[in-house]
């Protein structure tokens, strides 16, 4: 199950661009004992996200879903605020952040990462 995105869905990601910032939701499922190294990984993403001009906007453990198809269910939500899509290329290409990336890999069993864009 891919965890990370790839040149390919991050080639599509700038195609559908409109221009202005994206906020990232992101689902986790953590694997057996990933919340630790979601922890540290989590710990040292702050300095991208503050060179990069981003915000973790919330993070929260998820709860028993009121309305949700059997394993629709996520351990974690966090929305993260990016000023532009180009921006959230560069970081997540960039070698120093590729470097802590397994941490987040080594963490999870299953992720969404769905770029949203605001509401006219």
């Amino acid at each position: 199950m891919a965890v990370e995105p790839s040149g390919a869905y991050l080639e599509r990601l700038m195609d559908e661009d409109r221009g202005g910032p994206v906020v990232m939701l992101n689902l986790l499922r953590f694997a057996p004992g990933g919340r630790a190294s979601y922890a540290e990984y989590s710990r040292q993403a702050r300095h991208f996200l503050k060179k990069y001009g981003a915000e973790l906007v919330y993070a929260g453990d998820g709860s028993t879903p009121l309305v949700a198809e059997q394993g629709q269910d996520w351990d974690a939500v966090l929305l993260v605020r990016y000023p532009s899509r180009e921006v959230f290329s560069r970081m997540v290409t960039d070698p120093e952040y590729r470097a802590i990336t397994h941490l987040r890999t080594e963490a999870l069993s299953e992720a969404v990462l769905q770029p949203t864009t605001p509401w006219e």
